[in-house]
């Protein structure tokens, strides 16, 4: 006789009947105090308390140039067009989102083995690092939609099957972020509560949700409640500065109707030490190009 295998424990749980608030029963920074890496000690701290560290300049105007070039590049073949991994406006049609970028473009697979990237992800984690999600992010002037207030973890738990809060994201800004072309708007200290929705996930649900996301987003009252007692933060700056945030920020970014591109490379690294399991909420796994199975430490 044999029996089913131990099913890892759910300490977040979501997509229930009903809307749900956990404490976070992970630490942010994992690493121990001291330990060596780009970010100071007042960087890591303030990561801790508000969950996330801004960056003013990551990378150099010189450098924001070759990434501006090979995002163009990408965007305008037309075979990665009809890829999967390239995502689409409802609207206008243009490419939103071309994702896996670190293993389809050799440019953008040296920037996630940068030790200004990836050393600070480690210095994070507390660990080896692997890619779990990789991808650059368009948002072309006069219309293009933004992304509704959510938790990637919520998400990345449910869907992907990370089974703790042991992930960090950076976005690193390829245009210019002004206060109104629908810059990246954090909840700070919000990453300190899981908020887990109510609702099932639908099958296939990314093939939706990658355009407009419903399932896994937090009602009216609770987004009021996290904004009342957290603030909301957006985050300017020139090409080249950076966004860290943890995986459980509250966050989002509003439609960019100006005539000035917002675009970035979005990177998500997971620790060796939480690779993804089967999902907690979902009936499949989404594809690998959108939660990674592949756990290669990043080198």
């Amino acid at each position: 006789m044999t029996t089913a295998p131990e099913r890892t424990a759910d300490l977040y749980p979501t997509r229930g009947a009903k809307e749900m608030a956990t404490p976070r029963q992970d630490p942010v920074v994992w690493s121990e105090p001291g330990a060596p890496g780009p970010f100071s000690a007042g960087e890591l701290a303030g990561l801790e308390r508000d969950g996330f560290a801004a960056i003013d300049r990551l990378i150099s105007p010189e450098e924001v140039g070759v990434y501006r070039a090979e995002l163009d590049r990408l965007v305008t073949d037309p075979a990665i067009r009809d890829d999967d991994r390239s995502i689409v406006e409802p609207q206008s049609q243009e490419i939103r989102s071309v994702f896996e970028v670190h293993k389809i473009s050799p440019v953008f697979a040296e920037l996630v083995s940068d030790p200004r990237v990836v050393g600070r992800a480690r210095q994070i984690l507390g660990s080896d690092v692997y890619v779990h999600q990789s991808r650059i992010n368009v948002k072309p002037g006069f219309g293009a939609s933004g992304f509704y207030w959510h938790s990637d973890f919520e998400t990345w738990h449910a869907e992907d099957g990370l089974p703790r809060m042991r992930a960090v994201s950076v976005s690193i800004a390829l245009t210019e972020n002004y206060d109104t072309n629908g810059g990246l708007m954090i909840m700070p200290g919000s990453h300190l509560t899981f908020l887990g929705c109510a609702g099932e996930t639908p099958k296939d649900n990314y093939k939706k949700s990658l355009q407009m996301q419903e399932a896994g987003t937090p009602s009216n009252r609770a987004l009021t409640d996290f904004a009342d007692r957290h603030g909301i933060r957006l985050f300017t700056g020139a090409a080249g500065s950076a966004t860290w945030f943890d995986c459980n920020c509250m966050h989002g970014s509003g439609d960019n109707i100006t005539p000035y591109p917002r675009s970035n490379v979005f990177i998500v690294f997971n620790s060796v030490d939480n690779a993804a399991v089967e999902p907690f909420a979902a009936p499949i796994r989404r594809p690998d190009y959108i939660g990674s199975r592949d756990f290669t430490p990043v080198r």
